[in-house]
């Protein structure tokens, strides 16, 4: 059953929810597996949190998409720092 949710909405859910954030969403697997998502965050709100807090912080935002429109999520989290 494909999702009521694509890439670009799960962007918006996410930078809307996280101050600051920078998401980019694509779908990893099959381009018509539309549950299933790869997402990197780049968000300053990030900065100094346990990697297990920073995916807390994305799962708490897509919270009432999960397991109905988005069967899993793989997170790449950044902050503005990180790289530089």
């Amino acid at each position: 059953m494909p999702s009521g949710m694509d890439a670009a909405d799960v962007e918006a859910v996410i930078e809307s929810a996280i101050p600051d954030a920078e998401a980019t969403v694509t779908t990893p697997r099959d381009p018509d597996d539309d549950a299933h998502y790869a997402v990197e965050v780049v968000s300053p709100v990030f900065e100094g949190e346990t990697l297990v807090d920073q995916h807390q912080i994305v799962h708490d935002a897509l919270d009432e998409y999960l397991t109905d429109e988005i069967h899993a999520i793989e997170l790449t989290i950044h902050t503005p720092d990180d790289g530089e």
